[in-house]
């Protein structure tokens, strides 16, 4: 390991390593924690060891993957294919998802979607359905047995334009897209295509969605309005709504009932009160903070920053716990053997 002076460790790999997709798990990494991190500008999936940043191992993939899911049994991971750097890209973009097998780390197959493209917002219900958005198409792609199917199962309408997200209900019964263009949010019944989208406006570019434990509050962040908005899901009405730090990018749940937002353009994160959706403390970042994920045992969010770095950030504190440096442009991640 080096450390840059910064308290950035910096992992010492060969670059034959990077693409070793047969090479089992390092016997002293097979019980740790590894961070699967989507690396968007370096076109793949990558395993790093949480507590030395090591980069364990790699999974080259077609340019620019985005978003992905973990199964129940953590045995597979699926990618969208969203083919294109950001949402304003004018081209068609991607139209596959990647099946990764993690214990071995490689792509293990590929489902084609086409004509539906750029694959966005990824979901997985407790029957392990799989969920893929189309942004282009605004359709809910859904997958009964995605190990071994080759086409979409069914498929609904988002009823917006530009569906980039979406939050999924444990059953799979209702999904609630997150629309850019049309700056809606839509309830739609993934089994059920004859029941029709309901849309509400939150703000402007509803992007950061979050959907509460018990399923009754619909947490959106809107990255122009600059506002956080509670929504009941069954009558699809706005509860709550709160000013916000600059372009709230993401919310994520924190142990405790509280709500972990990022800033991006604030490059910031904020922690919010999931009642009153009032700021109870932030802390400034070292950069734009992309996505992340939280372990909840031990506390803490993992944080990709557009500045090639993952950093852990106690969320007791909102102090930087430690930071290690990846590839290009940090998106997603997943953590692997929780504490």
């Amino acid at each position: 390991m080096l450390c840059d002076g910064a308290g950035i460790i910096r992992p010492i790999v060969s670059p034959s390593h990077l693409n070793c997709r047969n090479c089992p798990l390092p016997e002293d990494f097979a019980n740790d924690r590894l961070l699967m991190l989507i690396e968007k500008s370096s076109h793949c999936l990558s395993f790093y060891h949480v507590d030395s940043g090591r980069l364990v191992d790699s999974v080259a993939l077609p340019e620019f993957p985005h978003e992905f899911v973990v199964d129940s049994e953590r045995r597979h991971a699926y990618v969208g294919h969203y083919g294109v750097r950001t949402s304003s890209s004018t081209e068609a973009g991607g139209s596959s998802i990647f099946v990764i097998d993690i214990a071995n780390r490689r792509l293990e197959r590929r489902i084609d979607c086409k004509p539906y493209h750029r694959l966005h917002g990824m979901g997985i219900d407790r029957f392990d359905r799989l969920y893929a958005l189309s942004e282009t198409a605004g359709v809910l792609l859904q997958f009964d047995t995605p190990l071994t199917d080759e086409v979409p199962t069914r498929a609904v309408a988002s009823g917006g334009l530009k569906s980039h997200l979406f939050a999924l209900s444990r059953d799979g019964q209702w999904a609630y897209c997150m629309n850019l263009l049309s700056h809606t949010v839509t309830k739609v019944a993934p089994q059920n295509a004859v029941v029709a989208p309901i849309a509400v406006s939150p703000g402007e570019k509803p992007e950061g969605i979050l959907l509460s434990s018990d399923e009754k509050t619909l947490y959106i962040s809107n990255r122009i309005s600059r506002t956080i908005v509670a929504i009941d899901t069954e009558t699809m009405e706005i509860k709550r709504r709160a000013p916000s730090r600059p372009d709230p990018a993401r919310i994520y749940a924190m142990p405790d009932n509280r709500l972990l937002v990022v800033n991006y353009e604030g490059r910031s994160a904020s922690v919010i009160d999931s009642e009153t959706l009032e700021e109870l403390a932030f802390t400034d970042l070292p950069g734009r903070p992309a996505a992340g994920c939280i372990d909840a045992n031990a506390n803490v969010a993992f944080v990709s920053i557009d500045t090639n770095v993952s950093l852990q950030l106690d969320l007791k504190t909102l102090e930087i716990i430690k930071s290690f440096q990846t590839r290009n442009e940090p998106d997603c991640c997943f953590l692997l053997n929780q504490s």
